[in-house]
Formats: C-alpha cells, structure tokens, sequence
C-alpha cells in the first residue's frame, strides 16, 4: 500500500472516531434522549405552518365539559379523547405541540373542566394541572335538601353526579357517621337537613357525592365548634333542636335584624304549650307543589296539609330541620331577644319587617 492510500485510510479512520466522539458527545449531552430530540425538531417543524390551527378554538359554546385523564394515558390516548369529547379536531397535531413543548412528560391524571372556546394549545397546558380544576358551588340559606339535589346539582355542569345519588347519601334513612350523629344529637334514620351548612363552597372537580357531604357537615361542626351546643344543652335544648327552631326563623325572617324577636315569639310559644303555628312548617310538609318547594299555602292547608311538621297541627317543634339556616338564625334560636310577644305578621309596606303583638286581638289590629 503506497503512501497516499495510507494517508486515506489514516484521515478516514480520524474522521470515523471524530464522528463517533461527536455522536457520543451529542448522546450525553441529550441524556439518552437522542431519538426523542430528533422527534421534538421534528414536530417543532410541523408546527411551524400550523399556528394558525393552534390557536383557533373548536366552538363558541361555553359550557364546561368535564374531561378525565386516567393513570397511564398516553398523549395520543389524551388527544383522541380531546378528538372524541369534540374538545379539538386534530389529535397528531396535539401530540405535536405537547412533544415540542415538553407537555407529554407533565399531563396529570385526574378530572378537568375545558372549554370549546379554549384553543388547542390553551387545552394541553391546562391539562398540566389537574389542582387547578375548581368550581365554585353555593348553598343559600333556608334551602332544603330537595333543592340543594335536584335544582342546585342537578342544574351544574361541574358536577360528575346526579342529585339523586346525593340525596340518597343525605336524605331520610341515609347511613351517617357516628361522630357527626353523636354532635348533633341526630335522630335514627333522620336526614341531615339543617347540617349541610349554607356556604359557598371550592370544590375540586372530582368531588364525589360522599366527599361533598362531609365538607359540608364538617363546616357545620366547625361553625358551631364547642360552645354553641354547651349553650344549646345549659338552655334546656339539644343542638338537634336548636337548628330546628333556627330553620323556622330563617325561612320566617326576611330582615337579619329580626331574627331575634322572631326567635322570642316562638319561645315564648314553646314556654306557654302554645303551637308554633309556622306557615314555613306547612309548606315544608307539601313539598313540591306549583312548581316551588315553598309553595304558596291557603286555609284549608292549615288544617287539611296532614303532616308531623305541620305546626297548626302539632304541638312543639316539628320533628326535624326545614331547611339549611344559617349562622344569624342560629344565634338567634340561642339568643332571642326579650319579649312578651306570641303573634307576628308582615307588615303592610312591603317591607319585609313584621308586625308583633302579645294578644290574638292586637295580632288581628295587625292586618292589612
């Protein structure tokens, strides 16, 4: 072999190791991930000509859609189920933008609300974190159980559950937890109507009917803590009974500020044996009636409505909660103002504040 052709073979040799070192060097630099390095490019390429696409949402509609990402789900899983809940029309092109922005390596598995008017891009990094999935869920005070299940949940996209496997937790001969029976001096096969406290709640987005109910009974035992149901049981009362008596309030008092002395006038009725004689104690033994879960009630309902709530028909406190009451009507079951009072009606000015009187002849002066 002449000189040139070992010349050849010696800078070929060169070369070939030269080359080998770089690749290498390349290699651990990429920390093992040559391959998928080449695929991030390359998806960075494609989308070049496709920004367009990626920032065009799908629809105009508004409502949430709940989307879920189970452990193990795959990008490609992932955007053919985007493709399939009619979230995105391209499922390569989601693989695309989530491998060259490293969101392949970062979606969570876990339940999410998005949207037809996010555009794609907005969607993958949204599915980065599933904590940040919340929605915003409200009790108002004097709601009973049946409108809480089966007009609040019942009418929210956000919920992954139907109102009537709620109630099924919560109503009448529903199971609940010893500790929480023990402090409220719940009944056997009572519903907790009057203990989920009336707030507005942060849900995370997989609440399931289970932990719904305990955030909110636990809000009602926080509320109260240790002295509310000491001052309940010093008064003669059980906590039981004072939300009963506070539910009445809540749903007689229009005006906060009257709470009190609306509380005085049923105690004072309670001291006496005299009946409570609460039109929301009827209303609450119909039930759903013209459309309402308060329906407007007549005379004939007084005597006729045959119910263990009916208080025209029943001496004492009904036997449970009419409704959810809230902090003010609790304080003012436990604290009612001082008075003579045995009558109160509304007043005639639309006001919202009512009338009292000591006597059944005054509580007729009293009328409109």
């Amino acid at each position: 072999m002449n000189r040139f052709w070992r010349a050849v073979l010696v800078i070929g040799g060169m070369l070939l190791i030269g080359g080998l070192i770089c690749a290498a060097t390349i290699f651990l630099l990429s920390g093992g991930r040559l391959g998928e390095l080449v695929q991030d490019q390359l998806a960075r390429i494609r989308l070049a000509s496709r920004e367009a696409d990626l920032n065009r949402p799908i629809g105009s509609e508004t409502m949430p859609i709940r989307f879920t990402i189970d452990p193990g789900d795959t990008p490609r899983t992932v955007a053919q189920n985007l493709v399939y809940e009619g979230l995105i029309a391209d499922a390569d092109l989601f693989v695309d933008y989530a491998r060259a922005y490293d969101i392949d390596t970062q979606l969570e598995a876990g339940v999410f609300f998005l949207y037809r008017t996010e555009t794609l891009a907005e969607i993958a990094h949204a599915l980065t974190d599933s904590a940040s999935s919340q929605f915003v869920f409200r009790i108002l005070e004097g709601q009973r159980l049946e409108e809480v299940a089966y007009e609040l949940i019942d009418s929210n996209p956000f919920f992954g559950f139907s109102g009537a496997e709620f109630f099924a937790l919560v109503g009448p001969g529903s199971q609940q937890d010893s500790g929480l029976t023990q402090f409220i001096g719940l009944p056997a096969g009572a519903s907790l109507e009057g203990f989920l406290f009336p707030d507005t709640y942060q849900l995370p987005a997989a609440v399931t009917p289970i932990q719904l109910r305990q955030i909110m009974t636990q809000e009602f035992v926080s509320r109260m803590g240790s002295d509310l149901p000491a001052q309940a049981r010093a008064q003669g009362f059980t906590l039981y009974e004072i939300v009963t008596l506070a539910s009445i309030i809540q749903r007689e008092a229009v005006r906060v500020d009257e709470m009190p002395l609306i509380s005085s006038v049923y105690r004072n009725r309670l001291r006496q044996g005299m009946r409570l004689d609460a039109d929301p104690t009827v209303q609450y033994g119909i039930g759903f009636r013209g459309g309402s879960w308060w329906p407007q009630i007549t005379r004939d309902d007084y005597q006729n409505a045959r119910s263990a709530y009916n208080t025209y028909l029943n001496e004492g406190l009904p036997p449970g909660p009419i409704a959810s009451p809230g902090m003010s009507a609790i304080q003012a079951a436990l604290n009612p103002e001082v008075s003579d009072y045995l009558f109160f009606r509304a007043r005639c000015d639309g006001s919202g504040y009512h009338d009292f009187a000591v006597t059944y002849a005054e509580h007729l002066a009293n009328g409109c």
